[in-house]
């Protein structure tokens, strides 16, 4: 699949360069597993581009990797070094007199190797940078590691970097464009069926295009097909995030796929006491959910509910690890009459998240957000907000327009406003969002 998107990014590291031409310049990009980091950083803009990924070796021999990429990309010898840190200050120094940009990939990983190589790079880098002319783009994947090295008041890499880019999934307009160039004659459900499974993670959307998954029939085989790398996604790329515990962070996580959003049901259904600790983690440090309240309702709301932030993990959670018997049995046949059989419901519920998206990327709106009572009734699927108009649109999301009642919707409204007084006087309009309006 071809690149996509990233113009903002892509042009924000193309000044970046231009400003290492001045003084070295530190760039951390940031992002789940599987988004592009390393393909965006490539695409910097430099015509001298030095690529570390940092795997788990000895530092020995991760120096001799480094310094092999060095003598190709830059055409000159650079020696022996056995340390990591010295042969970062040593191309550090060189680049004072010929500028070039290192991407270091999977950093958070020198945890496992030498953790003393945060220091001692540190130590290099405020020796050196402000006459060198070097562009270091730090990548990682692990979110809470990155976090602690670069945010962490009391680590050494604390506040070096000059930038710090978030790579999020693909907006559903590029999603469009990706189906429209594969499949000129996709269906809405085409399309609902690839944002309901990839969430726009670039990774997952180039699987499916490169194999020729073009519809919802052939990206749902694509799932459980015997050679399928989506089986086993979501275990590889969390269980290094949750460390020992991961078997109660992926029991709550799974409980929340499958539909319950409070904390009482979750302890429930676990038959567990306390576990808000674990939900604040969740949600603060891995930020793999968000806590969610009816609009205008304070963030101590007893109707709190959470809610998975990646599709994917919802999918894998709701399918693969509930099932995960199929797969330990190598039923994926089975497995796969499972998710034909659920899969609408799912993706009913992605839907309703596809078009809280679309909504947020026009940037019309100060507030989205939905409406619940205590019981969980009236509920209202999007109130979308413009404070500053004093506007409010309110939709109920429907597979099928013909299902939509504007009475019942309208009477649901009435109710809201009954509680929800910064609504009141606001110009409100009610209406539907289908699959024919994606």
């Amino acid at each position: 699949m071809r690149f996509y998107d990233r113009d903002e990014e892509i042009a924000t590291l193309s000044q970046i360069v231009k400003q290492s031409r001045e003084q070295s310049r530190m760039t951390v990009l940031v992002g789940r597993r599987r988004i592009g980091k390393t393909e965006l950083a490539k695409r910097c803009g430099d015509t001298r581009i030095l690529y570390f990924f940092v795997a788990r070796k000895a530092e020995s021999l991760l120096c001799e990797d480094f310094a092999r990429e060095a003598e190709n990309k830059l055409g000159i010898p650079i020696g022996h070094f056995t340390s990591v840190a010295d042969l970062f200050g040593y191309l550090l120094q060189l680049s004072e007199y010929q500028p070039f940009t290192i991407i270091m990939d999977e950093f958070q990983d020198f945890y496992r190797i030498n953790s003393a190589v945060f220091s001692e790079i540190q130590n290099q880098w405020d020796r050196y940078k402000d006459r060198a002319h070097l562009n270091l783009i730090i990548s990682g994947s692990i979110f809470t590691m990155m976090k602690h090295i670069f945010e962490d008041s009391k680590e050494p890499l604390f506040a070096r970097a000059q930038k710090r880019i978030t790579v999020r999934p693909f907006k559903t307009s590029v999603l469009k464009s990706i189906l429209s160039d594969y499949n000129p004659q996709y269906t809405p459900d085409d399309l609902l069926t690839l944002y309901a499974i990839t969430g726009g993670v670039a990774w997952y959307v180039t699987l499916l295009m490169d194999d020729g998954c073009y519809d919802r029939r052939k990206m749902l085989e694509a799932l459980t097909d015997r050679n399928s790398l989506f089986v086993n996604e979501g275990r590889n790329i969390l269980v290094e995030e949750f460390g020992k515990e991961y078997t109660t962070y992926f029991s709550i996580l799974s409980c929340i796929a499958d539909g319950m959003y409070s904390r009482g049901e979750i302890e429930t259904r676990l038959n567990m006491d306390n576990l808000g600790s674990y939900l604040k983690r969740l949600e603060d440090d891995f930020q793999l959910i968000k806590r969610h309240v009816p609009i205008f309702e304070t963030a101590s709301s007893k109707k709190t509910r959470y809610e998975l932030n990646d599709n994917f993990l919802i999918l894998w959670f709701r399918f693969f690890y509930k099932y995960q018997a199929l797969v330990e049995n190598d039923a994926l046949g089975q497995l796969a009459r499972i998710i034909a059989r659920d899969f609408d419901q799912f993706s009913g519920f992605c839907l309703e998240r596809y078009f809280r998206q679309k909504l947020r990327e026009t940037g019309r709106y100060t507030r989205i957000g939905g409406f619940w009572n205590r019981s969980g009734e009236n509920e209202i699927d999007i109130v979308a907000v413009n404070e500053i108009d004093n506007t409010a649109d309110i939709f109920e999301v429907k597979r099928q327009k013909n299902r939509y009642d504007r009475a019942t919707l309208q009477a649901k409204v009435d109710n809201m406003l009954k509680v929800c007084k910064p609504l009141r006087g606001m110009t409100i309009t009610i209406g539907c969002l289908s699959m024919e309006d994606m």
